[in-house]
């Protein structure tokens, strides 16, 4: 009898083409928050994920295709990390809030809407996608905060708290205040807290 070597496992082509879409999307987000849509290309997103750009054209034909299915994968990971936040009290979600417009995500959603105003391929699926993760962050914040929005005026103080926090991300496109950041979002969590109660 003789010796069985076992062979190495490879991925199902299906599990290995997954892989290969994700990295593509992953590259998509990582280049918009880096260079912005002019700087984004299917050649520099390709070169990023590790990729040929034959195998990028397999997945995403045109870049429009491309960028149109990392729209969708923003909105699911800014999703997936506004479920995942735990915060210990309201100054713990306001500042939790803040670090999700301030971080990566927020970073390459606000390329992708520069893209979307010019790229009509774009626009409606990014209003669209923008809106429904709006209403799902409003939601969280409510729901984070406390907030009893059956009191006067707690729905526009969470909205309101909400745009402040929009307006520190694209402020951090510009320049990383971090210290200036962190004195306005402790401002917010005491004037959030006394307008819930």
């Amino acid at each position: 009898m003789g010796v069985v070597t076992p062979r190495t496992a490879t991925p199902p082509k299906q599990d290995r083409s997954r892989a290969t879409r994700q990295r593509l999307l992953e590259s998509a987000v990582a280049c918009l928050a880096a260079r912005g849509w002019s700087g984004s290309t299917v050649s520099v997103v390709a070169e990023h994920a590790g990729v040929s750009r034959g195998a990028a054209q397999h997945h995403f034909p045109t870049r429009e295709d491309l960028f149109t299915a990392a729209v969708e994968y923003v909105a699911e990971q800014r999703s997936v990390a506004l479920r995942g936040l735990r915060p210990q009290g309201r100054a713990e979600a306001v500042a939790a809030l803040v670090d999700l417009y301030t971080g990566p995500l927020f970073r390459a959603a606000l390329h992708l809407w520069v893209a979307a105003s010019n790229e009509p391929q774009l626009g409606g699926r990014v209003a669209e996608l923008e809106a429904r993760v709006g209403r799902e962050t409003h939601r969280m914040a409510v729901e984070l905060l406390g907030a009893d929005e059956t009191r006067p005026g707690v729905r526009e103080t969470v909205q309101g708290f909400l745009d402040m926090a929009r307006g520190l991300g694209l402020a951090n496109l510009l320049t990383d205040d971090q210290g200036r950041r962190e004195r306005v979002v402790a401002e917010w969590a005491g004037i959030v807290d006394r307008a819930l109660g």
